[in-house]
């Protein structure tokens, strides 16, 4: 399965909508440098979500766009949500990720929830730590190893 990053997002707070930016650097182990949701020691240092998944939320009525459900990366041409736990992930040729969640639990409705009854995130969006650290890009290539 191949796909492309679509887009990068990363923000100070957590629980806020995340701008977009042209390219990180993902440290072994942690996450996205700059990005409130890194941190050693836990399984979700990188989020991501598919910009079909995004899509489907506009075809709904609701404007939305990359990183306005918090995920770090959004791929495109990849059905995410049908990957399996401990799939390897390659971004860019550089940096390895393993998935460790699909889904999540949404303790409280988020915004989006609010404007369109639900939310692609916690049943599309998938959680991953990282294997192999480095720089990515807009553009850059995801793989999928099967």
């Amino acid at each position: 399965m191949n796909g492309k990053v679509a887009a990068i997002n990363i923000s100070k707070h957590k629980g806020v909508r995340k701008e977009t930016v042209e390219e990180v650097f993902i440290k072994e182990a942690f996450g996205i440098e700059g990005d409130a949701h890194a941190s050693s020691g836990w399984h979700r240092q990188v989020s991501l979500l598919a910009m079909e998944s995004i899509i489907k939320m506009k075809e709904s009525g609701v404007d939305v766009g990359p990183g306005d459900f918090a995920e770090n990366i959004t791929t495109e041409g990849i059905d995410l949500k049908k990957l399996s736990l401990s799939t390897r992930i390659d971004v860019g040729g550089s940096v390895e990720l393993e998935v460790t969640q699909i889904g999540k639990t949404c303790h409280s409705r988020c915004a989006i929830y609010y404007q369109a009854g639900c939310c692609v995130m916690p049943e599309e969006g998938i959680f991953a730590k990282v294997i192999k650290g480095g720089k990515i890009r807009i553009g850059d290539s995801v793989l999928i190893d099967d």
